[in-house]
């Protein structure tokens, strides 16, 4: 090897064993592990997984290349282009080494970029057909596409409508290819689709109502009609967006789905593949639950969007509304981190959206604004200059804005030669009638102003219906002395944050419509006003203008301080971060959520067996899905509980099979049992099987121990209280407990109360009884202190054996209900790993105590023994009834019958059914989704029990 060549190996084997050590120690600073051996710490919660992403994310930033750089970093062959190495000296050597091995080394940091498709209604650039088979693109303007455009973290790939119709295959295929190299991928949608689902249904409809314009007024049923029509091409739109996703996503991509026009393309997409990671982002503000629920597709819409991992909104208050909404119109439970349905949950979070503030602070720099700035500072010099730059749209309050101008000019005639109001009035939708309107009607009120207070040289407003250009626009917000942004209702406005971020020499004051989502992030340095008071906003005026510099560039720094750190780059990447951690909790989730019950395995099983056990739970299982809005049939009858009518016939085959015991397990008080299943022949247990008795005979009680019901009266009349303070709510009383129900009442302030009701129970009427405070879903229930499903269900065992004098072991348990969680402890009695949860509850002692049962359990090879107590059966009872006149003890015929009775259990693991309904969070082994379902498995079994002619 030549003496150059080594010199080259050895110093860049230093160079690159240094950087590695920096690596290292750097590591070591940002993630501190324990003090042995200073590994990693893993995040356990999930704000320590967010803040090591946030550090993470910038610290990798400072390796990522500026523009330009890509090519230079992707050349590893630095020493072969240049032929004449071998002949430089050490110190140019020296230099060329290092200048690779940085160059190296921070290539190979890079971090490898994250897929993320963009999906909105339009892409970021405009398409406009050249001919036969070209195409001239150019980019478009809007929020969104200048916040994601300056977004280098990710690897972007945009998706959307190019906004013209193509309908012919050439054309659909040489714009695909033009649009590929902008990386954005087109959604053809023709003219009628156009039509109905933009201009109808997205314009017409969600856009008036999302900014409290409420719904069009319906005047004849065609318009009705038309509103049905409108709404099916919204749906046929967004699925396909959905299949234009599905053929392009690849696994681990994030799908970003933007604005109201795609509320149902979650769902589209969950339905193709629920482990894709999709965000729902609306740029829009989301009405209050009362105007929301306006809408006839209201429901529609809202579990669309719920079928998104992560939803996010401008502002808190927007996701305030949309969790408000989903509560009251879809009686779902809203808790903090968002909406959660049946254990399922979809976070819901504000994230305020930035923009590139760096492009417009370099922006200010460039010749062209420079010469702008100059230009207009001779125009306007010896005037201050208000600005305001608006869509020309209702929701911009421009008529507003104007109107509190001139009455600031009639209150103040000294400044009418000293101010100048520049408004910049964007056009769109000029075809609509009510938006040519609104431009006639400011056309008036300037042309008014100005010949009320202009002169032949002056005008103190100058109106432009048009847009101007970048440099155009930045140059006139360095000149301006104050923005006034007066909007009556809009999703962000970013038109303040432009404004703040070329202020740097100006230091102008913004004024604010606090109806502006900016508002939330702006508001410590801005002006807020109510755009509606013409007198605040007019005084607000006069107070800008004349304030002190001190206090305009305290203003200034708290607003340049927001803006130049809340950018879009950030906004971005702080989204896309939380969807990723939100993708990891509920995998958490999950892999403590019970699998779906395996309906055709349940009933191959149960063919198999010989005898057989179904506790079956009555409430939300056996009865018809109850409407917790109280809609429809109404609360009256949703209060009454009936069987599910598809159950009538295969539960009459259930109980005619002698090789099946049907235990109908419910809270609900024993008239409601005997009104529902007098006619069959099973066992009825009910308040939470307190009492039990067979269809042919009489009511019993299992634990007559626990009967203590002096604490009765005085929690009926804190329930009394609180059922007249809570609309809609009810309560009933049972023998062994208190139900205080308020599912069809308000559901916060049902909520309120209830803890309100729970605070007086524990320190008055219960504070010192004997009893138990269960709270539901939607209920609070005041019963004996133990009783439990689970500590009734041995003694029920008991009772069931003995009157059935069975013999034969049980090899087939299925049980199955929506029990609450103090209930579920029913389920773990049969499993052969977990003990009892409650202990047996004292009980008189016979003279010859029979012994604990033993159940043997087979799971495979493994055999294990499951020792629980069991009850005293109604045999027993009756031996202890005569302890106090004849020693009893069982003749041979009674002891086999409670020997055999005791070891009745003979389980193997996969012959155990426990099952939850339309509950995640459970002690079951498995789930189902709704009463329908468990219709679904009882006529399985049904149909095998009468094809056997049992």
């Amino acid at each position: 090897m030549r003496e150059t060549d080594r010199r080259v190996s050895i110093l860049l084997f230093c160079w690159h064993d240094s950087w590695q050590l920096l690596q290292a120690l750097l590591k070591t600073k940002l993630m501190p592990g324990n003090k042995y051996n200073c590994s990693p710490v893993t995040p356990r919660t999930r704000l320590e997984r967010l803040l090591k992403e946030r550090e993470s994310r910038k610290f990798n930033q400072s390796f990522l290349p500026n523009e330009g750089e890509a090519e230079f970093y992707g050349n590893d062959s630095f020493f072969s282009e240049n032929e004449n190495w071998g002949l430089l000296n050490e110190e140019e050597f020296l230099a060329a080494a290092r200048a690779f091995s940085d160059r190296k080394e921070k290539q190979d940091m890079r971090p490898s970029k994250q897929r993320l498709l963009v999906v909105a209604n339009r892409l970021p650039v405009s398409a406009v057909r050249q001919g036969h088979e070209s195409w001239n693109l150019e980019i478009s303007a809007g929020g969104l596409v200048s916040a994601l455009l300056g977004v280098k973290e990710f690897d972007t790939r945009w998706i959307g409508w190019a906004g013209v119709n193509v309908p012919d295959v050439i054309g659909q295929r040489t714009l695909t290819e033009a649009l590929a190299e902008k990386r954005c991928i087109p959604v053809f949608l023709d003219e009628e689709i156009v039509n109905q689902y933009y201009n109808g249904y997205c314009n017409n409809i969600l856009w008036p109502l999302f900014h409290y314009l409420g719904l069009p007024q319906e005047d004849r049923l065609a318009t009705t009609r038309s509103f049905q029509s409108q709404f099916a091409a919204y749906k046929k739109a967004n699925q396909m967006f959905a299949d234009v996703v599905n053929k392009n996503y690849e696994e681990g991509d994030v799908v970003w789905c933007h604005d109201y026009h795609l509320m149902f393309l979650p769902q589209c997409l969950k339905e193709y593949n629920n482990k894709m990671k999709v965000g729902w982002f609306l740029h829009t503000p989301f009405p209050s639950s009362e105007i929301h629920r306006t809408l006839p597709s209201r429901s529609e819409l809202l579990r669309s969007v719920l079928a998104a991992d992560l939803v996010g909104f401008h502002t808190y208050d927007y996701a305030r509304h949309f969790v408000s909404a989903c509560t009251r119109i879809l009686g779902l439970e809203g808790t903090p981190e968002g909406v959660e349905d049946q254990g399922r949950l979809t976070r819901v979070a504000a994230f305020p959206i930035g923009i590139d503030s760096d492009r417009f602070i370099r922006a200010l720099e460039l010749s062209q604004v420079q010469d702008h700035i100059k230009e207009f500072k001779e125009r306007f010099a010896g005037r201050k200059v208000m600005l305001g730059v608006d869509r020309l749209d209702m929701i911009k309050g421009i008529p507003q804005k104007i109107l509190a101008f001139e009455k600031f000019l009639e209150e103040n005639p000294t400044w009418r030669d000293k101010v100048v109001l520049l408004q910049i009035a964007v056009p769109t939708r000029t075809d609509v009638p009510e938006y040519q309107k609104l431009t006639s009607q400011v056309h008036e009120i300037v042309g008014r102003i100005n010949g009320r207070f202009g002169t032949l040289t002056a005008v103190p407003i100058h109106h432009l219906d048009r847009s101007l250009d970048f440099h155009a626009l930045c140059a006139l917000y360095a000149i301006t002395d104050v923005a006034l942004v007066t909007s009556l209702r809009d999703g962000m406005n970013l038109v303040s944050y432009e404004f703040v971020a070329c202020q740097a020499s100006k230091k102008g004051v913004l004024i604010l419509s606090e109806f502006a989502g900016a508002a939330q992030s702006l508001g410590a340095g801005a002006i807020l006003v109510n755009p509606w008071n013409i007198t605040e906003v007019a005084a607000s005026i006069g107070y800008a203008l004349n304030m002190p510099a001190n206090e305009r560039e305290k203003r200034h720094y708290h607003n340049f301080m927001h803006v130049t750190t809340h950018t879009s780059q950030e906004w971005a990447a702080t989204f896309v971060s939380e969807l990723n951690d939100t993708i990891v909790e509920a995998q958490l989730r999950t892999r403590q959520v019970p699998p779906m019950l395996p309906i055709q395995a349940t009933v191959d099983l149960y063919m198999q067996s010989n005898n057989r056990l179904l506790i079956l739970g009555f409430n939300a299982t056996l009865t018809e899905p109850a409407n917790t809005l109280g809609r429809r049939g109404g609360q009256i009858r949703d209060m009454d509980l009936k069987l599910h009518p598809e159950l009538k016939e295969p539960l009459r085959k259930l109980c005619d099979d002698p090789k099946t015991t049907v235990i109908v397990l419910s809270g609900s008080d024993r008239s409601v049992l005997d009104d529902n299943f007098s006619d069959y022949d099973m066992w009825l247990a009910a308040e939470n099987g307190m009492f039990l008795r067979l269809t042919k005979g009489e009511w019993m009680t299992t634990m007559p121990e626990i009967l203590h019901m002096d604490w009765v009266d005085s929690v009926k009349r804190l329930f009394e209280y609180f059922t007249d303070r809570t609309p809609r709510s009810y309560f009933e009383t049972r023998a062994t407990s208190l139900v205080w129900n308020y599912k069809y009442a308000d559901f916060e302030f049902g909520r309120l109360q209830a803890r309100d009701m729970l605070q007086h129970l524990w320190t008055g009427p219960i504070s010192n009884a004997s009893v138990d405070v269960v709270q539901g879903g939607r209920s609070v229930e005041v019963r004996a202190v133990g009783v439990t499903k689970g500590a009734a269900i041995d003694r029920i065992l008991g009772e069931i054996v003995h009157s059935k004098e069975m013999r034969e072991p049980i090899d087939y348990v299925l049980c199955i209900g929506h029990f609450l969680g103090k209930d579920e402890d029913v389920y773990t009695f049969f499993e052969p790993e977990l003990p009892s949860e409650y202990p047996p509850l004292a009980r008189p002692r016979v003279a010859d105590p029979v012994r604990t049962s033993v159940a043997t359990v087979r799971s495979g090879s493994k055999v294990s023994c499951l020792k629980k107590q069991r009850s005293l059966s109604t045999l027993e009872r009756r031996a202890s009834n005569h302890l106090t006149t004849v020693a009893w003890r069982p003749t041979l015929r009674d002891k086999m019958s409670l020997i055999e009775g005791s070891s009745v259990l003979d389980l193997k693991a996969d012959h155990y059914f426990s099952c939850a309904v339309a509950r995640k969070r459970s002690n079951a082994r498995y789930l189902v989704g709704s009463s329908h379902e468990v219709v679904t498995l009882l006529k399985g079994m049904a149909g095998f029990s009468f094809q056997n002619g049992n």
